[in-house]
């Protein structure tokens, strides 16, 4: 088998297991010998079952991408993908060690990019974390709140009930390894002879094979469903933090707890405020004289409207800051701060008693009125 074992089965590098999954049972419907008219069905087949086979075990997954397909299918061709290996022949250990394995895992980790602990299936495995993202408004993260999210999960498949196949299916020991799940080969190598133990690939693992697989969930035992949360969102949530929610995720499998689900929030951009960490920076437009004779203006926050003083002679772009107006501290004390910058308004368009007015205070302030050439220019620089 050449291909790459993601080529294979159509799915990214970063796919979770539940998407591996997936992508086997199509190919499975789609390639099985029993139901494709394809040349080469069995093949393809035998390809994907491996690909999943390999992709869905955490250690043999770690191994295939750092090691590359290549070097991963020569490994295993001598044993070295199997997860476990016994003792060393022969007498004395020559690397020291508990149970004579402390120099054996040091040399796998150095050729292989792994250890060679390691057993079958048969024991609890924790399900896989979710994952999934929900946007909320400034508003919202600034409050807090609580949102309904909805998400596609594993779950148990309701027609088998999570054996994979039907009831009335013919069981037989896997004649493979006897019924144990596991395999254990013995290879002799330049450091001695090494008893290696791999899960079964005929049975994966179970000890048991069937006469026929449940056809709803394609032997997994699990099936893809729809499922609604509640989800609090805390006030100062930011954007892009993530919350995690116990138990929510895949289910485990022989009695392993459930993965989580972790929600990445994403907080809109707000049309007024801008936000860095828990301050909040808003632009307020002020007129003229209200720059030049100082004034009291509201400004909006997100806890509603407060007025702020502005001093006489108030620059375009004086920052005013207005402290505790910011957003919450996430899962603390206080606020964060509102800084108010002042944009100081140019009017376009003036009547007859304001252009008068205005001439007579450029002339009053020894300027030459120009109105044609920069005239509002002139006041805002004679200020």
């Amino acid at each position: 088998m050449s291909e790459d074992f993601y080529d294979v089965l159509g799915v990214s590098r970063d796919a979770d297991e539940d998407e591996i999954k997936e992508a086997y049972r199509q190919k499975a419907r789609e390639y099985h010998p029993d139901v494709s008219d394809d040349p080469d069905a069995e093949e393809k087949f035998k390809k994907a079952k491996k690909a999943k086979e390999v992709l869905t075990d955490d250690e043999k997954r770690r191994m295939y991408d750092q090691m590359g397909h290549e070097r991963f299918e020569q490994a295993e061709k001598h044993g070295a993908t199997g997860g476990g290996a016994g003792g060393m022949g022969g007498q004395g250990n020559p690397f020291g060690g508990a149970g004579g394995m402390g120099g054996m895992n040091d040399i796998f980790e150095q050729f292989f990019g792994g250890g060679s602990g390691g057993g079958g299936r048969s024991g609890p495995r924790q399900g896989q974390d979710l994952r999934t993202r929900m946007s909320v408004s400034l508003e919202a993260a600034y409050e807090g709140i609580t949102r309904e999210v909805t998400v596609t999960r594993p779950e148990r498949c309701p027609d088998c009930d999570g054996a994979g196949h039907p009831p009335e299916a013919d069981a037989e020991t896997c004649p493979e390894c006897g019924g144990q799940g596991q395999t254990t080969r013995v290879q002799q190598t330049p450091l001695g002879r090494v008893q290696q133990t791999q899960t079964c690939r005929r049975c994966e693992g179970e000890g048991t094979l069937y006469s026929e697989q449940c056809s709803t969930c394609g032997g997994d035992g699990q099936v893809q469903r729809e499922a609604t949360l509640q989800v609090d969102v805390p006030a100062g949530i930011r954007d892009g933090q993530s919350l995690r929610m116990n138990g929510e995720g895949a289910p485990g499998e022989n009695g392993g707890r459930n993965g989580d689900l972790l929600i990445e929030v994403r907080v809109e951009p707000h049309p007024d405020f801008e936000r860095d960490g828990d301050d909040l920076h808003y632009d307020a437009a002020v007129s003229f004289p209200q720059a030049v004779f100082g004034d009291t203006i509201e400004v909006p926050t997100l806890d509603g409207p407060v007025e702020m003083d502005l001093d006489p002679g108030t620059q375009s772009g004086e920052t005013f800051r207005l402290r505790g107006k910011g957003m919450p501290h996430l899962r603390g004390r206080g606020h964060g701060d509102l800084y108010v910058t002042v944009q100081v308004v140019t009017p376009t368009e003036l009547n007859e008693e304001q252009r008068e007015a205005l001439e007579a205070f450029a002339e009053a302030g020894g300027e030459e009125v120009d109105v044609d050439e920069g005239f509002f220019e002139k006041i805002k620089n004679s200020f």
